[in-house]
């Protein structure tokens, strides 16, 4: 027989393993670190210019960031910074390297959801974060996956669940049930409007004096922020029906748009969810908030069948949430739940498999424009990248032969441009905000 103690130890030996695998992983100081990219990648991964015209343009500029230049000479690398410094100060035949941002708009959020594990979620909003961010994006994700592999893959382990979606969702209600009672005791009416009290357990918490920047961690990654997940943040679904119960009035699908509308318009450029294999409430604030909604999905035919009742289920839940129109308050979306853009996304794709070409071309079929023409393919590359807890972004192209890193990194760059295109286009639907 086995009880809670016995997964409890369980438990614990397989977090020796995990700090074993951190310590293969990170830094001596078990932190995720950022390598420096090539003049090679510079040039012509992330600037698309030719090496002899950056080379030239470094060369007549010194004041110009330089990098860090090999024993032998050959070759320079580049942090981050430097890469975004030059991508400030560089025009190449009278082109900007600058990236693509209408003026006066707040970031573009994009949900990438299925409730089909292990459909790639994790792996699609990883890899578009990094790919934005080496475009020249400020990037925000934000983990509702209570299994955290986002998280763990940005580097962050430790983390406490009142700074997790819980933690968001739990300070709106909070705020919402205050804002509530205000407007009850100043209406002008005959007739008294109840009170909602919440208990002390929730309100002792001291989550309603968090700012929003507590929620949001930095990473290695200069221009990417992330607001974690964690496995505690797992009875968010229990307690978010307690929550509910307690206030049957609070829009709480909307608690992430409110807490984003906080934040600056400037502040990032594109916001990315990665959301849990579920329709649940942390699912319904991703989709609620997003603005374009990615779907992932493997190339097998039950992984096709999970993806129609994922949507067909997801029809529902926005239906439902019809009921709360014209009282959500003012700034956040409105009801119904309208997406500027919906895209369909094969991962794990192997163009030599038959029965994945046959798939690819059914999903093109029954969603015509709406699905992706760059799927993402499955290499070694790939495989070992999540063995890594990296993207392949992340991972030094010598460690590996060149050939197999860049075959992955064009299938990533492809689905990626498209993924940037589309949110754009959507971007561009978007009304500035006075």
């Amino acid at each position: 027989m086995f009880t809670h103690q016995d997964l409890a130890r369980l438990q614990a030996q397989s977090l020796k393993m995990q700090g074993w695998i951190r310590q293969q992983t990170y830094s001596p100081e078990l932190e995720k670190t950022l390598r420096r990219f090539s003049s090679w990648e510079v040039a012509e991964l992330i600037f698309r210019v030719n090496q002899s015209t950056l080379r030239g343009r470094l060369a007549a500029d010194p004041s110009l960031p330089q990098g860090q230049v090999e024993e032998d000479g050959r070759q320079r690398w580049y942090a981050l910074e430097e890469i975004n410094e030059l991508r400030r100060r560089l025009r190449v035949n009278r082109r900007s390297l600058m990236p693509v941002r209408p003026r006066g708009k707040r970031a573009i959020r994009a949900a990438i959801a299925n409730f089909k594990g292990g459909a790639g979620k994790s792996t699609v909003a990883l890899h578009f974060a990094h790919a934005a961010a080496l475009d020249g994006y400020r990037v925000l994700c934000i983990d509702f996956d209570p299994q955290a592999t986002l998280s763990h893959s940005m580097g962050l382990s430790d983390v406490a669940e009142e700074f997790t979606v819980w933690g968001i969702m739990a300070r709106d209600l909070i705020a919402e049930t205050a804002r509530m009672n205000a407007a009850a005791s100043g209406a002008e009416s005959g007739t008294a409007l109840p009170r909602r009290r919440l208990p002390e357990a929730i309100t002792a918490m001291g989550l309603g004096d968090l700012r929003n920047a507590d929620f949001i961690k930095p990473t290695c990654w200069p221009t990417i922020d992330l607001i974690p997940s964690c496995a505690n943040a797992a009875f968010v679904e229990f307690a978010s029906a307690q929550y509910r119960h307690l206030n049957p009035e609070w829009s709480f699908f909307a608690a992430v748009s409110r807490f984003l509308d906080g934040l600056a318009d400037d502040a990032y450029d594109l916001i990315v969810f990665d959301c849990p294999p579920a329709i649940g409430y942390q699912s319904m604030n991703a989709v609620f908030a997003a603005d374009v909604l990615y779907i992932p999905s493997g190339p097998g035919y039950w992984e096709y069948d999970s993806t129609t009742s994922f949507i067909g289920q997801l029809s529902e839940a926005l239906e439902d949430l019809s009921r709360f129109s014209g009282i959500v308050p003012a700034g956040t979306m409105t009801l119904p739940k309208a997406f500027c853009d919906i895209r369909f996304l094969l991962t794990r794709f192997e163009p030599a498999n038959e029965l994945h070409r046959a798939m690819q071309q059914a999903f093109g079929k029954v969603f015509g424009d709406r699905m992706t023409t760059h799927p993402i393919e499955m290499t070694r590359a790939v495989e070992q990248s999540g063995r890594f807890l990296s993207s392949i972004y992340e991972i030094d192209y010598r460690d590996m032969t060149r050939e197999t890193w860049r075959r992955a990194r064009a299938s990533f760059d492809g689905a990626y441009g498209e993924f940037r295109d589309n949110l754009v286009a959507a971007w561009d639907q978007l009304e500035a905000r006075a």
